[in-house]
């Protein structure tokens, strides 16, 4: 009897445990997701008294979406492909959103309100061009309008109802580059306005029914053109000479061309420098950038240019706003110290001002880059002004009446690289569970998790029960926690701007627009390319913050200079950016700290010379006894030579430095030209933990992992094949891997997968390495796994003298002794394309592993790493399947539960980031594209903890119910037992 009473209750216990699986309402207390769009190049505004108030915004992380004009909420988006620009974007007919893209290939209608495509066009062309989108103002809802489109050398006619394409006249054979396309009110013919070569100036008439050429008219410059072009009214238009010092106005009339030049130093009497005619819609105006200035040029009746206002060019313009007939009106910002000032002007009366007002900024937003305007209607009937403000750091701003209305942090969408930080400990120690004050709330709060987990609980109370668990979180506060959940992801986006996001919801806790990746006079085109930790202190540092090293260079070119700039990472102040003086190709963060636990790195330079940072005499001390340990490698794509690198001396320059170094070339590997071309290269983690060399197989036998950090993965493919998939046939393809020591240039192993093409994504760790790629033969992807294992130690495979420690792992291994390796492989096939590809990390080393691969649909992919096993057979024996052995399949399985992200998309999906927790079983994965997700995995299952959720009071009540039954059965078993004896 006890023991069915134990076993009822045991059962009972079992089936209340709490699952494993993700519940609805668990989403959001691990991980978070946020949206973004990335900056904005276009807007336009959708105002009308019927419908939701929205602007229409494209970005260069080409994206088009539709936000709420009230709150910044993205009421709809979508992400084109990274080969489908977006360059124009406008609303037609007050219901469809016009794009076009693929410098003007490709035209699509969506519809406003919910974003899903109307039609899509595909436009023919002969040669690239620039891409025009001109939709009339006089389009009507109930009669079949007209879009005129210039793409590839070609204009088109394009049905605003269905997307057909009506007519189609290409250009190229009258010899003209389109830069405008004008239709006058109310007319049937459209102007294509343009250049013939680098001195005429074309204009050919066209009608707008049928695309019939009209008139061609064309009229050689002397000095010829620039080719930049501003329209200052139907027949008038501004252009600029081929040295930029002289403004042609080019007027039509009758049919007629002609020209009427003016000198910049005639209206600008200080000007020197060339004179760029800015990008302008006003009538009668145009804006001239010269000499860190923009000058207001108006265009008189007389055909004269004249200067109506000079200001300094870091201010921002509008485009014009037509409000009535005739009357255009646009909006100006200029900076005041740490506010910004709105001023909203009419084009054809700047000296009154229509709207004037200041707003306060933050400093680390930038300056203004660009600005939209629209307008709306006050109470009192007058005219309002709202204007769409695109910052510096990539953000977007709207601002009404003074204020800033609402703002997106839109320079995330663009993020470069990653790394983290930990937060402070706490000061009074750290809780390891937040202890309620209130004992009916805690009653209460148990009781409700109870009943939400025996299936008892209202949708009410499942609401209650999900407030209370996001109350009682921890997962936000600024100190670290004992599982080390909690961290700052330090985040560097294209604009050189420095976010650090809390962990445990994705908030903001600081930003710093960097100074030494801000354009200046000194750095035009500032780059940011990598960010490392520079100074981690130990626990009983409390006094000293860490920091890290942001490293860009002062151009695209590699033989640009480098800047560095180091950040305190706990609150964000720029302690010391530095211009290097040289340029940065390679980063290399050395094992090495000094006494202020600083990390040494060496900055490679385009010549090979090695620059050591921090620039102490400490470090050249501390570098000097590791002088002969240091080695590094050098990929050259376009030359196909890999390269070993070893220090070499001080460099002999005309200003001595001793922080500089020289390098001497150790071992090449040249890959023939005419049969490979490398297209990957991938290496371990530095930083990655491994728990074990020895691997025990089935019978108790011992395989030895090859672990060594020197080892490099490359991959290369015939050159007929490194284009697009399907441009070779398969007997022209093939891909070749290798794996590399980088130390003496060896070669340990080469593969070659006939009828393969790229691209490859591939991820290195421990002692194997995954690869994705493309099998022409069998039209899918494939992913194969290769592990290296070392046979030098074959005497030491008896597992017992494994246990016992009688085994010889304490000799060193060095990369200059040659290794008895053996590899094994195997191929699967795989359903995705892959965008990026990581491996889970834990602190030990201990945890299984699991790839992490980003799919073409934007979502992140959990796969064990025992499915890509080279060991798996048809048929595996029982001691393989007491190892964990899969059976051989050809394919990789799919999983639905195994998608990291669940049923959301980080669109735009560029990079995966895994990061250890100190719990062991645990961890955190960052994937970042145009948006950003967070959570944190555990591949081998909580082992190590019970979850948060976890009822306490179901336990409680449990054991109490044991002992009541191991009572009650006690006394019911002495009682039957007395009853026995009295017998």
């Amino acid at each position: 009897m006890a023991i069915r009473v134990f076993l009822l209750l045991l059962l009972f216990l079992s089936s209340s445990l709490p699952s494993l699986s993700l519940y609805e309402d668990q989403v959001g207390l691990m991980d978070w997701h946020q949206q973004y769009i990335g900056k904005a190049k276009h807007a336009v505004f959708h105002t009308q008294k019927t419908g939701r108030k929205r602007v229409v915004v494209s970005t260069e992380e080409n994206v088009v979406a539709s936000l709420d004009l009230r709150r910044g909420e993205i009421f709809w988006r979508h992400v084109f492909g990274p080969k489908d620009a977006i360059d124009e974007v406008d609303i037609a007919l007050g219901k469809h959103v016009i794009t076009l893209s693929s410098e003007g290939s490709i035209i699509r209608a969506w519809n406003l309100p919910d974003g899903q495509m109307v039609w899509e066009s595909f436009l023919p062309g002969s040669k690239p061009s620039k891409a025009l989108l001109f939709i009339p103002t006089n389009l009507k809802v109930d009669r079949v309008n007209v879009i005129f489109v210039y793409g590839n050398g070609c204009l088109h006619a394009v049905s605003s109802i269905d997307g057909e394409v009506l007519w189609s006249k290409d250009l190229t054979t009258e010899g003209i580059k389109v830069q405008q396309l004008i239709q006058p009110p109310e007319s049937n013919t459209i102007y294509a306005v343009g250049f013939g070569g680098l001195a005429k100036f074309d204009v050919c008439q066209i009608n707008a029914k049928n695309g019939e050429l009209l008139k061609h008219h064309s009229m050689a410059f002397p000095g010829g053109f620039s080719g930049e072009i501003s329209s200052v009214s139907v027949d008038k238009f501004v252009a600029s000479d081929a040295t930029r010092s002289i403004l042609v106005l080019i007027s039509i009339r009758n049919g007629e061309v002609s020209f009427q030049q003016t000198h910049i130093s005639d209206l600008e009497l200080e000007s020197s420098g060339p004179a760029i005619i800015a990008h302008s819609e006003f009538t009668g105006m145009l804006a001239v950038r010269i000499n860190g200035f923009i000058l207001f040029i108006k265009v008189t009746d007389g055909d004269k240019l004249e200067v109506v206002d000079k200001i300094d060019h870091r201010a921002a313009y509008s485009d014009a706003l037509s409000l009535s007939k005739g009357e255009q009106d646009f909006a100006l910002v200029e900076h005041m110290s740490n506010k910004i000032q709105l001023t909203v002007k009419n084009v054809h009366d700047w000296t009154n001002d229509l709207l004037k007002e200041s707003v306060e900024m933050d400093p680390q937003r930038g300056l203004v880059h660009k600005v939209f305007i629209n307008n709306y209607i006050r109470t009192d009937r007058t005219h309002g002004f709202r204007a769409l403000i695109v910052m510096e750091d990539h953000s977007l701003l709207l601002v009404q009446q003074g204020e800033i209305v609402w703002s997106r942090e839109d320079g995330l969408a663009s993020v470069v690289d990653v790394t983290t930080s930990e937060l402070p400990i706490e000061k009074h120690g750290v809780s390891v569970a937040k202890v309620e004050q209130n004992l009916f709330e805690w009653l209460k709060g148990h009781i409700l998790k109870l009943k939400g987990t025996l299936m008892l609980a209202s949708p009410d109370e499942l609401a209650e029960i999900q407030r209370i668990r996001l109350k009682s979180s921890e997962k936000s506060k600024m100190t670290r926690d004992h599982n080390g959940f909690r961290k700052l992801l330090l985040v560097l986006t294209r604009a050189g701007k420095l976010f650090a996001l809390h962990t445990g919801d994705g908030r903001v806790v600081w930003s710093r627009l960097l100074d030494s990746l801000r354009k200046s006079e000194g750095c035009d085109y500032p780059v940011g390319l990598n960010i490392y930790p520079w100074q981690v202190p130990h626990h009983h540092a409390l006094d000293e913050n860490p920091s890290v090293v942001v490293i860009g260079r002062c151009g695209h070119s590699i033989e640009a200079p480098g800047v560095l700039s180091i950040v305190d990472s706990y609150t964000g102040e720029e302690l010391n950016p530095l211009g290097t003086g040289h340029s940065v190709v390679q980063v290399m963060p050395l094992p090495f700290t000094d006494s202020t636990e600083q990390r040494l790195h060496l900055l490679i330079d385009a010549e090979q010379q090695a620059h050591l940072y921090p620039r102490t005499p400490e470090a050249i001390s501390i570098l000097q006894r590791e002088f002969e340990n240091v080695y590094w490698y050098s990929v050259e794509v376009d030359d196909g030579i890999i390269r070993g690198h070893v220090l070499k001396d001080n460099c002999i320059l005309e200003v001595a430095d001793e922080y500089c170094f020289r390098s001497r070339d150790l071992w090449s590997v040249l890959f023939p030209s005419d049969s490979e071309k490398i297209i990957a290269t991938v290496t371990r983690k530095p930083n990655e933990v491994v728990h074990t060399q020895a691997k025990v197989v089935a019978d108790q036998d011992v395989m030895y992992k090859y672990i060594s950090k020197n080892l490099l993965f490359v991959a290369t493919v015939a050159p007929k094949a490194s284009g697009e998939i399907g441009s070779v046939s398969p007997e022209e393809a093939w891909l070749v891997v290798y794996l590399i020591d980088t130390v003496t240039g060896r070669i340990l192993h080469r593969m070659i997968h006939h009828g393969a093409q790229g691209p490859v994504h591939a991820v290195f760790s421990e002692n194997w390495v995954v690869y994705h790629y493309f099998n022409l033969r069998a039209h899918r992807y494939e992913m194969s796994v290769t592990e290296i294992y070392d046979q030098s130690r074959a005497d030491n495979k008896d597992v017992w003298k494994l246990v016992l420690g009688k085994h010889n792992l304490t000799a060193p291994l060095s990369s200059y002794s040659r290794p008895e390796v053996i590899t094994k492989s195997q191929s699967y096939f795989f359903s995705y394309t892959v965008r990026a590809i990581a491996v889970t990390s834990t602190a030990k080393g201990i945890t299984s592993k699991q790839l992490l691969i980003g799919t073409i649909g934007d979502q992140v992919l959990a796969l064990d790493k025992r499915f890509l096993d080279p060991r798996r057979t048809v048929n595996p024996s029982q001691a393989e399947k007491e190892e964990g052995i899969i059976p051989l399949t050809d394919s990789l399985p799919i999983i639905p539960q195994s998608y990291v992200t669940h049923a959301l998309k980080v669109e735009g999906l560029r990079g995966i980031v895994t990061v250890p927790a100190k719990l062991e079983s645990t961890t955190l994965v960052f994937s970042y594209g145009v948006d950003l997700f967070f959570t944190r995995i555990a591949p081998s299952r909580t082992y190590d903890s019970l979850t948060e959720d976890f009822s306490y009071a179901l336990l409680l009540i449990t054991i109490v119910a044991l002992l009541a039954a191991i009572f009650v059965t006690w006394v019911l078993s002495e009682r039957k037992e007395l009853q026995e004896k009295w017998r």
